[in-house]
């Protein structure tokens, strides 16, 4: 699970929401005509866009010029989670969980900034959008590489959710921003202004993810043992693969023996050849054979064989 905020660089969120609606709205351009994919927020799930163009453009009391207006957060499941909820749901189904489970975060996003009257995705202003394509870009090694290029499909599962969430909260008047990462040294400002724990916000999609669906993830495919994978010390990283090789050990011992408790068959029965319970003399006949009448048997024929040769002879 990748949970992502992006910054004002590539939301452009100092003005107006419009841009980055209308570039969300690609598939529905593209794909979804006679039935488009619609916004939705905890609240409702047939959004129009203008609807939420308008209420996040509206919703900006008290923000200067150079002020964020909104984010944009990326909820990407892994390719293993897709597969896990569409094997669970179907397709349709994965689709409303991703939904259901992107109001979740909403939620985690709102409790993390720790401010009063700040508790559920209801106390924000927020939309989201689901996604089934990602494109390659021109940071992507496959594109520099020349073996893609820019906007090409990417393979696999790709669906995700996009949300807009407004800078001010639901009444307009606290300042919400995932950005202040304020936090121990004064608290009493980082409780005024919100502080936000991007890191721990990211792992609580992991767990959420995990909790809903009852998602047995194994350590490799966790945050903790990439972020050891790339900022971890030497030793970090060797730790960490130990534990992660003693859990695949033990994952592998568990598949085997049920695999081993599936084959067990009733008592009585080998696993490997069926019990006969007759004696193998009783399916076969005795056979006796006398190695003497075949000796004079020999010598009879052999006698016949050298008179009809002589009786030849004597003819010519």
């Amino acid at each position: 699970m990748f949970i992502n905020i992006t910054d004002s660089k590539e939301a452009a969120n100092k003005g107006s929401s419009s841009g980055l609606v209308h570039y969300l709205e690609k598939e529905n351009r593209i794909y979804n005509k006679d039935e488009p994919e619609y916004w939705f927020n905890g609240l409702h799930v047939r959004i129009d866009p203008y609807v939420a163009m308008r209420t996040i453009d509206n919703n900006i009391a008290k923000l200067g010029k150079d002020d964020a207006k909104f984010f944009l957060l990326n909820i990407s499941p892994s390719q293993k989670e897709i597969a896990f909820l569409k094997e669970q749901y179907g397709e349709d189904g994965a689709k409303a969980q991703m939904k259901g489970f992107a109001v979740r975060v909403m939620d985690a996003y709102a409790q993390n900034f720790k401010r009063d009257g700040i508790n559920s995705h209801e106390d924000l202003i927020w939309f989201g959008k689901l996604e089934n394509y990602r494109y390659y870009t021109h940071n992507d090694p496959e594109v520099k590489q020349g073996i893609k290029k820019r906007g090409d499909y990417k393979e696999g599962e790709q669906m995700h959710v996009q949300v807009i969430v407004s800078r001010k909260d639901a009444t307009n008047k606290i300042k919400l921003s995932p950005m202040n990462t304020s936090r121990g040294k004064n608290e009493d400002h980082s409780k005024k202004m919100g502080q936000f724990d991007r890191v721990a916000f990211k792992q609580c999609g992991e767990t959420l993810f995990d909790e809903l669906f009852e998602f047995d993830r194994q350590l490799k495919d966790t945050m903790a043992y990439a972020n050891v994978q790339k900022n971890g010390s030497l030793a970090e990283r060797v730790q960490m693969e130990t534990q992660n090789q003693k859990e695949e050990a033990a994952y592998l011992s568990t598949v085997l023996n049920e695999d081993r408790s599936d084959m067990e068959l009733s008592a009585g029965i080998h696993p490997y050849y069926t019990t006969i319970d007759q004696s193998f003399d009783d399916f076969i006949s005795p056979i006796h054979i006398d190695i003497k009448d075949d000796v004079d048997d020999e010598a009879i024929h052999g006698r016949n064989r050298h008179r009809k040769r002589q009786a030849r002879t004597n003819t010519r």
